[in-house]
């Protein structure tokens, strides 16, 4: 029988220490990492769908998606293609244009802050929406 008192727990180190490692000292002057737009768009999804009080499955069967893959593409693992996004979106009253508008919000939001100064300009004419170009 073990001498451990009952709900306590015992930890067995994975790597023993063989003398401490000095912490390696951060990268100076390092910039933050932008998002990427399938982290955005899986946030915009998920979001709405908790909004909404539903279930991955009800969403997923709506949009006639698998369960599994609109998890991943709610969690940022998948680079879902147009049809997809639009599926998820319809499944959830949106259209895609909503869905990559509140996206691209989120972008412009969180990129703001991560910009350097000498990048941050206005141009003549301000974009009041989603723009891409090829």
């Amino acid at each position: 029988m073990s001498s451990q008192a009952p709900n306590e727990a015992r930890v067995i180190e994975l790597r023993p220490s063989q003398g401490a490692r000095p912490a390696a000292p951060p990268p100076a002057h390092r910039q933050p990492r932008e998002p990427l737009w399938r982290d955005l768009v899986g946030d915009v999804l998920r979001r709405e769908r908790l909004a909404q009080e539903r279930t991955l499955k009800d969403v997923a069967d709506e949009a006639r998606i698998s369960m599994p893959y609109l998890s991943e593409v709610e969690r940022g693992r998948k680079e879902a293609s147009s049809e997809v996004l639009a599926a998820a979106a319809h499944a959830l009253g949106l259209g895609l244009g909503d869905l990559l508008s509140r996206a691209q919000g989120e972008l412009v939001r969180i990129a703001g802050h991560h910009r350097p100064e000498r990048s941050r300009t206005t141009s003549a004419a301000p974009h009041n929406g989603l723009c891409l170009a090829a």
